[in-house]
């Protein structure tokens, strides 16, 4: 799981450990500093991995330019999941 900065907290980390599932969240300003005074182990972080992101990020952007997507105006999943899947066709196409 790559997450951003702001869900860099205790609550977070403790929730997804306990879940098996592997995080990369870089820590925000001072708080490596915190976390060693404190005496907790070091959280791991891959840069190269987590530019992977950014990917992710602006595939939802270009998604959220399909005005139907974007609003849910569909009542049922199977009908969001079929404007979904036919956004990203016309997404692939192009």
């Amino acid at each position: 799981m790559i997450v951003g900065k702001g869900c860099s907290s205790r609550t977070v980390r403790t929730c997804l450990r306990r879940r098996g599932i592997g995080a990369t969240i870089p820590g925000r300003a001072g708080q490596p500093a915190a976390r060693a005074r404190r005496g907790h182990r070091r959280h791991t972080f891959a840069p190269i991995r987590y530019k992977r992101r950014n990917v992710v990020g602006r595939c939802f952007n270009r998604l959220k330019h399909f005005k139907g997507i974007a609003t849910r105006y569909d009542k049922l999943a199977a009908h969001h999941r079929s404007a979904v899947t036919i956004a990203c066709l016309l997404l692939r196409l192009r």
